[in-house]
């Protein structure tokens, strides 16, 4: 049976998350949207998920739909710029799609993002869909209207927020992905119980093997409970202007971390990486402990997560953080921990205590 979380937007309902191990009732669903059927149908995915999964997810739409077409981007977070955008969108002109027409979103975070904004866009909006492939799209950047793409090499600084239709996640597909890519979206999964839920927090210290193992009982439970914990986040706080920040932590030097790497590292990669700097400054702070640090490291090392970064300078991540979106004014919006399953925004941090925080995730001496 199918798990469902019902998402809100602004108090109304907006869409559903469906959580199964199966493609199954993909279809059923796509056509209870909304009475009117949509007329014709766009696939956007990449080059990799394109030979594994689009063949099963043309031949569901292809008897029910006057059109399904397929736009494929290569993989990766270098096809996240707005020259992909501009090709998505003479693909939809060119094939006269309208209001009454769908897109669907086949793939990882990229792939999400970029069908999102479009679709957010493209005569100023039309319905579209997300089916994610990768542990991270699943549990974090399929849920809750963020949509964007990077511009010359800061990650998500144009998007809207524009909510999806349905979000269809089918959990077996994730056992097709290398454990580098399911470890990176373990990254996400672990920020989940540091913010929001200390009890999520202790299953996955004490399940490392179960979960690594791809158990299927622990994949749709872990996969139920980081959406949960994401739609509760995101229905308080739709628009970021409270407790949604949460959601950033590990973001703010992580994604610095990821653009220094020109992108070789992976997002859920650069967030571990990221979290350990954040937990380092709520240790200094005198919020956490010491053995919350070292017990941080341990748990991201047995999910085979990086907890440092190399080949970068302390002042090179320092300024990428301040070109981030989750600036306020001159001060960088920073979210710390005050407990496991407590998080907070605190912007008081001086210059040298963020370095601080830098130089010790890079190996390095502030000086």
């Amino acid at each position: 049976m199918p798990k469902i979380l019902p998402v809100s937007y602004e108090n109304k309902f907006s869409y559903n998350i469906i959580i199964r191990n199966s493609f199954d009732e993909l279809l059923e669903n796509i056509i209870k949207i909304k009475d009117q059927k949509y007329e014709k149908i766009c696939i956007v995915t990449d080059d990799i998920v394109s030979g594994l999964y689009v063949d099963t997810i043309k031949s569901i739409f292809e008897d029910k739909f006057n059109q399904v077409i397929i736009f494929t981007l290569p993989n990766g977070e270098n096809s996240k710029y707005l020259g992909n955008i501009e090709k998505l969108y003479e693909e939809l002109i060119t094939n006269h799609f309208t209001r009454r027409d769908l897109l669907v979103a086949l793939g990882g975070g990229v792939i999400g993002d970029m069908t999102g904004f479009c679709a957010a866009t493209y005569l100023r909006g039309i319905d579209f869909v997300q089916i994610p492939t990768t542990l991270l799209s699943q549990v974090d950047s399929s849920i809750g209207g963020k949509t964007g793409v990077d511009f010359n090499g800061y990650k998500n600084m144009v998007g809207a927020f524009y909510m999806p239709r349905l979000v269809y996640i089918n959990t077996s597909v994730l056992k097709s992905l290398s454990e580098e890519q399911f470890c990176n979206g373990m990254g996400e999964v672990i920020k989940h119980g540091y913010i929001r839920d200390k009890a999520y927090f202790e299953m996955l210290k004490d399940h490392v093997n179960e979960v690594l193992a791809l158990d299927d009982a622990y994949l749709e439970d872990m996969v139920y409970t980081s959406c949960d914990i994401k739609r509760n986040v995101v229905e308080i706080d739709p628009k970021e202007q409270g407790i949604r920040s949460y959601l950033n932590f590990g973001h703010t030097i992580g994604h610095a971390i990821e653009k220094n790497s020109n992108f070789s590292l992976y997002h859920g990669q650069c967030v571990a990486i990221g979290m350990v700097a954040a937990m380092y400054l709520s240790v200094k702070k005198g919020w956490m402990e010491q053995k919350d640090l070292e017990e941080m490291e341990e748990v991201l090392t047995s999910y085979h997560l990086p907890i440092r970064a190399d080949h970068m300078t302390v002042e090179d991540v320092f300024n990428a953080s301040k070109s981030d979106k989750k600036m306020d004014g001159n001060k960088v919006k920073f979210t710390v921990l005050k407990e496991i399953g407590v998080a907070d925004s605190y912007m008081d941090f001086e210059e040298d205590e963020l370095k601080e925080a830098i130089a010790y995730v890079l190996n390095l001496s502030s000086k």
